[in-house]
């Protein structure tokens, strides 16, 4: 299903969404599965936490998909906490959110596999804590996907609503997150998805890294899986020149916030030690809080400000970041990439050399550059071709790529 663009529509819900707190909306309004299914679901989840295979469901909530607090949407949702895979590979549990569209479909429904940008390292940012209530920045661009006939999974990422610190741009964690996700949502009974159905890949910015490496993993790590493409755009396919770029500017609280995740997903950084005074009580901050406050608390520092040496210098440090860097795998589905010329956060000749050197290995890539705007305004010009994009993979059109 192809839709014409409301880039300006989204624009304004996406801004509204983005102001309102969490928790307005009643309670109740969460409660759309019925006590039945949330038992039956629970009661396999428990069964199958032994098994302890990637994907598999450990728990079960009934939940609720509301775009702004109070909007109704003709959806059924869950929160899931399902099995994952670390950054090293050890096993883990991680939390998500199942959208399914309640529209009367018969037959194998599409499931995108969904990862927000930057939403904060505290467990009160996790999009399944704020999908229910209306108050998830990216609300709305995912209602553009259950308005197609679409179920999402939108996972909460390893650490950001679970126990320990959020692995914040741990891109192989995060790639496992939204593959495994994507498993979880089709081992849900009440969902009604189809195993051999079809999978789209969709994230921005963080997400971005995540649908990027989920991507790259997929072949190796759930071939099963029946991916038909994936649409990522404002990807941060190198960490360490991110963060030379952003140093000292508006999004330098990113350095710390990186800094952190990789910290939290390998200790034997010890970031703690590099960090002076200042750069421990921001970092503390930082993992208590969500992205708003987060980008005015840290932005205008520089490296130097807040550590009595640079980590980053460190060749530890080095071998960690790289080990997020993007292009060395090419992606056996088709991807469409794209990236805002004026982004301000994530450099745009980092993502233009990710579409380098997928091209460079034979991917199937279509690179669009957002020639109007910046970092924020690309997720939303480009969600609505990035969606028809997605529909034409599932309805079997060849991608034409332009590598």
């Amino acid at each position: 299903m192809r839709i014409r663009n409301t880039a300006l529509t989204a624009a304004v819900v996406l801004a509204l969404s983005a102001a309102v707190p969490a928790g307005t909306a009643a309670a109740s309004d969460v409660a759309q599965a019925s006590a039945t299914d949330a038992a039956q679901e629970s009661a396999t989840g428990v069964a199958q936490e032994t098994a302890g295979a990637p994907g598999d469901l450990v728990g079960v909530a009934p939940s609720a998909f509301h775009p702004l607090p109070g909007q109704w949407t003709d959806t059924r949702a869950w929160k899931i906490h399902y099995r994952s895979t670390t950054a090293d590979g050890a096993p883990n549990v991680v939390s998500g959110t199942v959208i399914v569209p309640q529209d009367g479909r018969t037959g194998p429904r599409p499931l995108v596999t969904y990862a927000v940008g930057t939403v904060g390292m505290g467990d009160s940012c996790a999009p399944s804590n704020n999908l229910p209530y209306g108050t998830a920045m990216e609300a709305n661009l995912i209602q553009q996907l259950t308005l197609r006939g679409w179920a999402v999974a939108v996972t909460d990422y390893e650490g950001l609503g679970t126990p320990g610190d959020h692995t914040y741009t741990v891109g192989p964690s995060a790639g496992h997150a939204m593959l495994d996700a994507a498993r979880a949502a089709q081992r849900l009974t009440a969902a009604g998805l189809s195993k051999d159905g079809p999978v789209g890949i969709m994230g921005y910015s963080q997400g971005g890294q995540a649908a990027s490496w989920a991507a790259e993993l997929h072949g190796s790590y759930a071939p099963e899986l029946k991916v038909k493409g994936t649409a990522a755009g404002g990807v941060p396919a190198d960490l360490l020149k991110v963060a030379d770029f952003n140093n000292g500017s508006y999004g330098s609280g990113l350095i710390f916030m990186a800094a952190a995740g990789q910290d939290a997903a390998f200790p034997e950084l010890r970031l703690d030690s590099y960090l002076n005074p200042a750069g421990r009580a921001l970092v503390s901050f930082f993992k208590e809080n969500c992205v708003a406050i987060d980008s005015v608390a840290g932005s205008f520092k520089k490296i130097s400000d807040l550590t009595t040496s640079n980590p980053l210098y460190q060749q530890d440090w080095q071998a960690r970041l790289n080990q997020s860097k993007l292009g060395r795998t090419a992606p056996a589905a088709p991807v469409y990439q794209y990236h805002a010329l004026g982004d301000e956060l994530i450099p745009y000749a980092v993502g233009r050399q990710l579409r380098t050197d997928w091209c460079a290995k034979g991917a199937n890539v279509h690179w669009e550059t957002v020639w109007v705007g910046e970092h924020v305004s690309g997720v939303i010009t480009e969600a609505v071709e990035a969606g028809n994009w997605l529909a034409d993979r599932f309805a079997g059109r060849a991608a034409a790529g332009n590598c």
